[in-house]
């Protein structure tokens, strides 16, 4: 498969685009050129016929990707996990915390946190407890941000007890990335509970300004 899709990808590359996408992020990563839309043919193509993979394939073929130096091989492994979160168990979880953990950066850890550990938290209850000590890790500001986010697509299925005391605890974190995060799942759980979430920024001063203003965005 990583043959295919090197093959699908260099052909379908487009350098006149790939040194804007290097520059928008912050020259942190090397770009074929492939923007979304292009990039997501090239994936059904290349995807097309291909047997249910296992947890082992899925895991194989992510680190396979991380491994390569253009971002886009990075975003197809984030799309296959995607596809396929239901197939992954707690023994996958620490391949997906070295993904989480390298390379990183909100493109590739967004994606991650809520629709693949969200997904395996709701199939496996017992991860929860790994969000907890995801979530109380001074300093590792990724595992951190996947902790406060993996729940964004939880609605009414959101367990806040664990929400709020994430948020709480790293209210004062000066991490720009970590204050977006907060604002972001906040108002997320405010289109189900706007109440609660209005509460939960009144009670909380120590808020920075960039996560009240996310919470209580209302577009």
């Amino acid at each position: 498969m990583i043959e295919r899709l090197q093959a699908a990808f260099t052909a379908g590359a487009d350098p006149g685009r790939a040194g804007p996408m290097k520059a928008y992020m912050r020259d942190q990563f090397e770009f074929l050129g492939l923007t979304s839309e292009p990039r997501r043919a090239l994936t059904r193509e290349v995807l097309a016929g291909a047997a249910r993979p296992t947890e082992r394939d899925l895991v194989e073929v992510a680190l396979a990707c991380w491994a390569l130096p253009e971002r886009e091989y990075q975003y197809f492994a984030c799309d296959y996990l995607r596809r396929h979160a239901k197939v992954l168990t707690p023994a996958a979880l620490p391949a997906i915390r070295t993904l989480i953990t390298t390379k990183s950066w909100w493109d590739t850890v967004d994606i991650l946190a809520a629709n693949v550990v969200g997904p395996m938290v709701t199939a496996h209850p017992e991860l929860r407890t790994t969000m907890d000590e995801w979530a109380g890790r001074p300093g590792e500001l990724w595992t951190a941000r996947t902790a406060i986010l993996h729940q964004l697509r939880y609605g009414e299925r959101t367990d806040t007890g664990r929400l709020f005391a994430y948020c709480e605890s790293w209210a004062a974190e000066p991490d720009f990335f970590i204050r977006k995060a907060i604002g972001w799942a906040l108002r997320e759980y405010a289109k189900t509970d706007a109440a609660a979430v209005r509460a939960f920024v009144d009670g909380h001063p120590s808020l920075s300004p960039l996560s009240v203003r996310e919470a209580l965005r209302t577009r």
